[in-house]
Formats: C-alpha cells, sequence, structure tokens
C-alpha cells in the first residue's frame, strides 16, 4: 500500500474505522486515527489500552506498508467518530 493512501483513509473526515490485513495473516483494526502513524515505508500502530482513555495505547506493532495486501471497513463506534478526546 502506498504511503498516500494509508494517510488518505486515516485523514478521512468523518474518520471511519478500518481493519488492515497483512500478507502473514495478521490484522490489526485501527479504531482511531490518533494510534496510527505512517513513515515512508512502515506504519506505527498503537493498540488501545482496554483501561485508558480513547487514543491511549498499551503497546504498538510497526508493519511494513508492502506487506499490506487490504483494507476493509469496520462499523462506527461511538469513539471513532469523536474528535478523539475520549
Amino acid at each position: 500500500m502506498r504511503t498516500a493512501d494509508m494517510n488518505e483513509l486515516l485523514r478521512r473526515q468523518p474518520f471511519r474505522p478500518f481493519r488492515i490485513h497483512l500478507s502473514n495473516g495478521t490484522s490489526y483494526d485501527i479504531q482511531h486515527p490518533e494510534l496510527a502513524v505512517v513513515g515512508r515505508t512502515t506504519m506505527f500502530i498503537g493498540i488501545p489500552a482496554p483501561d485508558m482513555p480513547t487514543a491511549t495505547y498499551d503497546h504498538f506493532a510497526i508493519v511494513t506498508l508492502l506487506h499490506i495486501n487490504n483494507v476493509e471497513p469496520l462499523p462506527a463506534t461511538p469513539s471513532s467518530t469523536s474528535d478523539g478526546q475520549g
């Protein structure tokens, strides 16, 4: 996946949650754009902390954009359409 395409998904207003599927079979849900940062060839994905406010990560993954096979939309959650102040 191209950097510009991923940035477009993350900056879409209103934000629409999506799932990233990787070539190794792993998938990551992007529920909050604040928890994803796109670089030239990789992407930082914060895994949300279940006991903390929205957009606070517990741990993270770094994935190579080249290994993203496809992206699928997820149903919107009330917190994913907010201003991120959770």
